[in-house]
C-alpha cells in the first residue's frame, strides 16, 4: 500500500520510550529496553537535568530509526517539544503520548487524539451530504 512505512525485516521492531524515571524503569523491567552494538539505547530517561535539546534530539533519532515501530512519550514531555510531535506525520514509528505518575493524561493536548477526532468529524460531515 502506498504511504506505509517500512520496519526492519529482522522479525522484530523496538518500542522507544521518552519518559520520567519511573515510567522508563517500568518498561525496562518489562523487557522493552535495548542497547545495540554502538551503545545506542531505545530510551531517554528525562529528569530535571535533561535539556529540551536532548529531548528533541532523542525524538528525532527515534523517529528516524528503521528498527523502531512505536515511540512512547510522556505527555508532559511531549508538551515540551509539542512543535515536533505535532509536525510528525509518518505512520511508522507511531507516536503515543502516555500519562506519567505525577502528570495526569490530558486528552485535549494529545496530537494523535486530536487528529483522529478531526478525521472522524470530516468523515461524518461528508456522510451527511
Amino acid at each position: 500500500m502506498a504511504g506505509r512505512g517500512n520496519i526492519a525485516s529482522n522479525n522484530s521492531a523496538l518500542i522507544a520510550i521518552i519518559a520520567d524515571e519511573d515510567t522508563v524503569t517500568g518498561f525496562l523491567m518489562a523487557g522493552v529496553g535495548n542497547v545495540d552494538l554502538r551503545k545506542k539505547t531505545n530510551y531517554l530517561l528525562v529528569d530535571n537535568k535533561t535539556t529540551v535539546k536532548q529531548i528533541e534530539d532523542a525524538f528525532k533519532e527515534f523517529t528516524s530509526r528503521d528498527d523502531i515501530a512505536i515511540v512512547l512519550i510522556s505527555q508532559y514531555i511531549a508538551n515540551m517539544i509539542r512543535f515536533l510531535v505535532d509536525s510528525y506525520n509518518k505512520p511508522i514509528p507511531a507516536i503515543l503520548e502516555i500519562p506519567s505518575k505525577d502528570h495526569p493524561y490530558d486528552p485535549a493536548s494529545d496530537s494523535v487524539l486530536s487528529r483522529v477526532k478531526y478525521l472522524f468529524s470530516s468523515d461524518s460531515s461528508s456522510d451527511r451530504r
